[in-house]
């Protein structure tokens, strides 16, 4: 099995992705796996057994560009599929804006940063006294960095 990769429209690589997987299923071939990770903008992988079996998928997709000439190895697309942890580019100290829940929009000071349940302890920068509030990793957007960072 290889690991092609497909050129597409940028911000069409799902509607790509999902006609794919309908002409895989129509015409049952070797496709194995379609991946189109957010970071990687204009492109879907695809794993298949040849390039004919991608070629034929793409075939009449509209925002399908074509297929990328030769293979891509797979160490080149094992980190899209690996799970980032959210609070890796926190650090204590760092402003960041809270995007989701009952502070959504409040701006606050990074205190602690639990890497196992991937949640921070922050304290509103706003508010009249420091209460520490703990919230998940992917609920917040890093703003400024800690000094010396």
């Amino acid at each position: 099995m290889s690991f092609f990769a497909v050129k597409t429209t940028v911000n069409q690589e799902k509607a790509v992705a999902n006609l794919m997987e309908l002409a895989v299923r129509k015409d049952d071939l070797r496709i194995y796996s379609i991946l189109a990770p957010r970071e990687l903008r204009g492109y879907v992988l695809v794993e298949a057994e040849t390039s004919d079996d991608v070629e034929r998928a793409i075939r009449g997709i509209p925002h399908a560009r074509g297929l990328i000439k030769g293979e891509t190895s797979f160490e080149e697309v094992e980190h899209f599929l690996t799970p980032k942890k959210t609070v890796a580019s926190i650090s204590e100290g760092s402003i960041v804006e809270i995007i989701s829940g009952p502070f959504k929009g409040e701006k606050a000071r990074v205190k602690r940063v639990d890497h196992t349940h991937e949640e921070i302890t922050v304290e509103l920068i706003d508010a009249v006294v420091p209460i520490p509030v703990t919230v998940r990793g992917d609920h917040v957007r890093v703003i400024d960095m800690k000094e010396g960072e």
